[in-house]
């Protein structure tokens, strides 16, 4: 039954505008072989960004919500604080093209931007997608991620 869930949201992100290789979203980047750099030190800041198109499905924008949520729920200090920032980013417009460069985005998409020494690093964030159906499941497991970001 998951797989089939899982299958679903896929063929909806193709086919419903979630995923269009013809969106104005440039320049795919993964970061993540940088976790060994990221372990151990001090996080100056986290940015969570939402990126999104013009037009959002029924799965892009829980995506977004959801993360707002969380971040909203748990983590409201860090917020206040400037330790964390989160966004919601239209990358088709034309305002948002160097944030959408800098993160690499290339659609609909949740991305993690940590500052450590004076460094950036960005990593998306594929695996909400398959917790959409599960709101708690979903902000548990961001809140796992992002804790974990803030502990280097």
């Amino acid at each position: 039954m998951k797989k089939i869930h899982i299958l679903m949201v896929l063929v909806g992100l193709l086919f419903f505008g979630c995923v269009d290789n013809n969106e104005t979203f440039t320049n795919q980047t993964n970061m993540s072989d940088d976790d060994d750099i990221l372990q151990n030190s001090e996080i100056e800041k986290l940015e969570i960004i939402h990126f999104h198109s013009t037009n959002q499905c029924y799965s892009c924008i829980t995506v977004g919500d959801y993360a707002e949520e969380t971040i909203n729920t748990y983590f409201k200090y860090e917020l206040q604080s400037g330790l964390i920032e989160f966004k919601h980013i239209n990358g088709e417009l034309p305002e948002n093209r160097d944030l959408v460069t800098k993160y690499g985005a290339t659609g609909s998409s949740l991305w993690l931007g940590t500052y450590v020494n004076e460094e950036f690093y960005a990593e998306q964030n594929i695996d909400v997608w398959y917790k959409i159906n599960n709101k708690n499941e979903y902000m548990n497991y961001l809140k796992g991620v992002i804790e974990n970001k803030l502990k280097g």
